[in-house]
């Protein structure tokens, strides 16, 4: 047992993949070399397939559904998995007033706004002026446009969250602003920001304060691709405050003058090195501040929904007994349909096994159709469903079939084949003479 222990863990993923997917299909594949063993009934199955073409297109669709929306499911979970880690990639460690952790998450990652305690300028130049820190950037939101919410922050944050813009330029000034790649904005529209978001936004409470779109973002497959970015310093004048500088300064961006910053929600902080961040986020943890890891975070929200997971792959598996007992009870049927044709081979002289081979093997054909049939209905699925989440939630989930899904289709083909010996047994169990009398 340890050397074949040994031998497997020398195996690569992908070889790991394959050979559990043939240990599946092994109880499917031997059962058919021992039933059509000397025998070729595939022009009769094929006939009988024919001949109620209907009732059989009915259990291949049925079986198909069956395995397209358990493989479904599951593939959706793990892509919406990965699209919120792929979100949440770019925020290193974010520091906030002191609270919840998730509810900071779903504001500073995933915009959701929430009403927090704002960071005062003294806490801000700390953070900024720390030697480990590169990258100190306020996230100030609040206001929207549409569906777009507008958010204060920096130049450098912008460009780390997009990296080259995707066209024009980067905002030099207040009243300029960065569309997100999804913002139905073109470069040189104004606009005017509404306070707050949603249904409860105040149209008109920022009139006069104008903003001019005059670059765009990369797309980065985040709620980011909907936002609109403008220099803290126009969220914080359209609120008839401070803008982080002296009088007369009209220059935007850091270095902040602490007496003059009128205070953000949320700072994200990144540093050049692993060890600096785990440091930083000690240090500014404290009695005034909290902060924390995203990612993080977010592994501990995935661990508890993995709950979930366990729950929609405990679905999945429940469907699939519910359609094996269905299509079981239907072969019974389908067998009973052909009970005479089947009386009459045996009284010309057809052995049991032939028989037998031949109900077995026309279940194996409804049964592995159905299969083939339900991955192609669980792709168009996760890639329905993929695009429908997308637009929804603003986050980009690409859901695609994976191994565990394919095994999933293995097991379930494996089992009910198995399974179909029962119909088979019981249609070599009649009575000759009675079918053939029916």
């Amino acid at each position: 047992m340890e050397a074949i222990t040994a031998w497997w863990q020398g195996r690569s993923a992908a070889t790991q993949d394959v050979l559990l997917l043939l240990l599946l299909l092994a109880p499917a594949i031997l059962a058919g070399l021992a039933v059509l063993r000397g025998y070729r009934p595939y022009a009769l199955v094929g006939a009988m397939l024919w001949r109620y073409r209907f009732t059989n297109a009915l259990f291949v669709a049925l079986i198909a559904v069956s395995v397209g929306i358990g493989v479904g499911l599951i593939a959706q979970e793990r892509g919406l998995r990965k699209g919120t880690a792929r979100a949440a990639e770019k925020f290193d460690l974010i520091v906030a007033a002191p609270g919840s952790e998730v509810q900071m998450l779903l504001a500073a990652v995933y915009l959701q706004p929430v009403d927090v305690p704002l960071l005062d300028g003294p806490t801000y130049d700390a953070i900024a002026r720390h030697e480990n820190v590169v990258l100190a950037a306020p996230i100030a939101y609040g206001d929207s446009f549409g569906a777009s919410p507008v958010i204060g922050t920096t130049a450098p944050f912008v460009a780390h969250l997009s990296g080259d813009l995707a066209a024009g330029r980067m905002f030099a000034a207040l009243g300029e602003a960065v569309a997100g790649a999804a913002v139905p904005l073109a470069i040189g529209d104004a606009f005017e920001p509404a306070h707050g978001v949603g249904a409860s936004a105040e149209h008109g409470a920022h009139a006069g304060h104008a903003l001019t779109v005059v670059g765009r973002m990369q797309p980065t497959g985040s709620p980011w691709d909907r936002a609109i970015l403008v220099p803290v310093e126009s969220v914080w004048a359209v609120h008839g405050l401070a803008t982080g500088h002296a009088p007369g300064d009209a220059r935007i961006g850091p270095p902040f003058d602490p007496a003059f910053f009128p205070g953000t929600p949320a700072i994200l902080v990144r540093a050049e090195q692993l060890w600096a961040n785990y440091a930083l986020r000690s240090e500014f943890t404290t009695e005034r501040t909290m902060a924390f890891f995203p990612g993080a975070v977010l592994a501990g929200l995935h661990s508890m929904l993995g709950d979930v997971r366990q729950v929609m792959s405990v679905m999945a598996v429940l469907t699939q007994v519910l359609v094996t007992a269905g299509v079981l009870a239907g072969l019974v049927i389908l067998t009973r349909l052909y009970a005479r044709r089947l009386a009459l081979l045996r009284a010309i002289g057809a052995p049991a096994r032939f028989v037998f081979s031949v109900v077995w093997c026309y279940a194996a054909a409804l049964i592995g159709a159905g299969a083939l049939l339900g991955v192609a209905v669980g792709l168009a699925a996760v890639g329905a469903i993929s695009r429908l989440v997308t637009a929804r939630t603003d986050i980009l989930v690409e859901a695609t079939l994976a191994w565990p899904e394919f095994h999933l289709v293995a097991g379930f083909v494996s089992l009910t084949v198995l399974l179909a010996l029962l119909p088979a047994f019981m249609a070599v169990s009649r009575d000759i003479t009675s079918d053939l009398r029916s």
